[in-house]
This record gives structure tokens, C-alpha cells and sequence, in this order.
């Protein structure tokens, strides 16, 4: 069984040992990290530890951000294909917008909303970990994808 840790919307200015403490240990011996996006600075990344970090930008994300990451990109682990993306616009039919921008994948990791969402839609997860940010709309929450037979998510809240 291949573990990855997944994380979206820090909205954090620099490198926060909080976040590191916290995340080491809900994210102790993945194969990855994904980050979902709304790092708003690099130096956050710094703070997740794993054999391989993963992000793409998102619509908070200054030019910084912006001119070392993607929006959206695919990554293969354990068999699987995954999109990743931050995801834009309105939370109601956030899902399926993301789920638009990738073919022949078995996930799409998105942020954007705050809202957890794990759901199985046209045979593809869609997976939001929710957001790490706490505060107003912020769910203090980030994902487990767990691949074996079948790709599945958890929600873990912090």
C-alpha cells in the first residue's frame, strides 16, 4: 500500500515550524506530498517532509509562486495517474470544473473551496483535503491518499 500525503490552502507567509511538527507526523513514511495550492510563499514547502514534494499554484499565489509552479500538472505513483490543480471560481460545481481540465486520470487533487470533498465521480476520485488554514472557512484539515487495488481518501482533521 503507497500512502500520500495531501495538503492544499496554507496560506502561510514563510516557513512555519507548526506546520512542519504537524505535518511530519500525520504524513510520517508517505511516498509523497502533494500540495494542492494557496501556498502563497515558497519557503512553506520547506516545511513538508517527504521522499517527494509535489504543487502546483494557486489563485492566491503571487508571481513568486507563481514563475517556479504550474497550475496544474499529473503525477504517477503506485500505478495511478493524478491530476493536480488548485481549482477557481465558485465552490458549487468545483468538481466537476476540475475534473474537466485532466483525461485518463484515476484522481484529481484540488483546493480552492476549504471544503473537504472525497467523492468518486465518472469512475475518478475527486479528492480535497480541505484547508490546512483554520479561521474563517478554513477546515484545519488535510488527506491521506491510500493506493492499492483502488485509490481511496481520507480527511484527517489536525
Amino acid at each position: 500500500m503507497t500512502r500520500v500525503g495531501v495538503i492544499s490552502d496554507t496560506h502561510l507567509s514563510s516557513y512555519d515550524p507548526e506546520l512542519a511538527r504537524r505535518t511530519a507526523e500525520v504524513f510520517d513514511g508517505v511516498e509523497m506530498i502533494l500540495h494542492a495550492g494557496d501556498i502563497t510563499d515558497l519557503t512553506v514547502l520547506d516545511a513538508l517532509e517527504a521522499p517527494q514534494v509535489i504543487a502546483v499554484a494557486g489563485n492566491m499565489d503571487g508571481p513568486p509562486v507563481r514563475a517556479n509552479l504550474p497550475v496544474k500538472r499529473t503525477v504517477k505513483v503506485g500505478g495511478f495517474k493524478i491530476g493536480l490543480i488548485h481549482g477557481w471560481g465558485s465552490p458549487m460545481g468545483l468538481p466537476g470544473r476540475v475534473l474537466g481540465e485532466f483525461e485518463g486520470v484515476d484522481a484529481v487533487v484540488f483546493g480552492h473551496s476549504h471544503r473537504p470533498t472525497n467523492l468518486i465521480k465518472q469512475g475518478i476520485l475527486l479528492f480535497n483535503p480541505g484547508s490546512y488554514a483554520k479561521g474563517f472557512r478554513g477546515s484545519g484539515t488535510v488527506g491521506i491518499l491510500e493506493l492499492g487495488q483502488e485509490i481511496t481518501g481520507r480527511v484527517l482533521k489536525l
